[in-house]
């Protein structure tokens, strides 16, 4: 059964632009070979961190929410785990509510 995610992650702030790119680009073709689907991808820019990690102040903010099966999220956070250029990340699986209304007419 596919479940509703959202992965957000810091990149360190020295990277370029292209390098951010790259790096948005490995991550969802890494999303898309585990069979995750709808990839929403928001760049959230650069903002300063409430406390400093690795030595750095700031990051740039990215932010996937998706559709994927429970052992997508394994290989995409061993990736980010054992990368250079992300500093922070979290995967959180979302609860999608239903319409009350569309909950009673099935039910009727």
């Amino acid at each position: 059964m596919t479940t509703v995610y959202e992965t957000m992650y810091i990149l360190r702030p020295d990277l370029g632009d292209e390098q951010v790119e790259q790096a948005v680009a490995k991550y969802q073709n890494l999303l898309t070979e585990q069979g995750a689907q709808n990839i929403e991808i928001q760049n959230r820019g650069k903002r300063r961190l409430a406390y400093e990690i690795n030595r750095h102040r700031d990051g740039i903010y990215i932010q996937f929410n998706y559709t994927a099966l429970a052992t997508a999220i394994t290989p995409v956070e061993r990736a980010m785990r054992l990368s250079e250029e992300v500093i922070r990340y979290m995967t959180t699986k979302q609860v999608v509510r239903e319409d009350k209304t569309a909950k009673e007419a099935v039910t009727a």
